[in-house]
């Protein structure tokens, strides 16, 4: 295979507000963290573990606006993109090095306000009435005994 592919595909929810930098020329960029989770039992003591892993991601333009303007912490989305390795010196002269997401495409799943919208109505108590059966409005003609059907 001659052919490489560096594609990261991710489902997580925001650890912090998404922080923007702009630049001249109209550009800008922005970062968030993003907290995956795996779960699992432990066999030897039954409890259930879970594992947090976080993501540093970067999107730029009109994307980095759309998700400072939509996303807040705690948000769930998917995010699609390439992995970047980034190395920088540090104010105490050691090299730094990151590993960056540079999302390609992102959808919103869930918001905060959608979950604590919902929490809330789920917990309330309903004024609804609870729904009658509906009866047919005319009585179904069943005298049609030759139908298409192969079976």
């Amino acid at each position: 295979m001659s052919g490489t592919l560096n594609k990261v595909m991710l489902i997580g929810h925001l650890g912090d507000e998404v922080k923007m930098h702009y630049f001249e020329g109209g550009n800008c960029i922005g970062r968030f963290p993003l907290a995956t989770n795996e779960t699992y039992t432990n066999r030897q003591t039954g409890e259930r573990v879970t594992n947090t892993d976080w993501h540093n991601i970067v999107v730029r333009n009109k994307a980095a606006e759309i998700c400072e303007k939509y996303l807040s912490k705690g948000d769930k989305v998917y995010v699609e993109g390439r992995l970047k390795n980034r190395q920088w010196q540090g104010e105490d002269g050691n090299t730094r090095y990151t590993t960056e997401v540079h999302v390609q495409d992102f959808t919103f799943l869930t918001t905060k306000k959608e979950s604590m919208a919902n929490g809330q109505s789920s917990g309330a108590p309903s004024n609804q009435q609870p729904s009658q059966p509906q009866t047919p409005a005319a009585p179904m003609d069943n005298t049609e005994e030759d139908d298409d059907l192969p079976f």
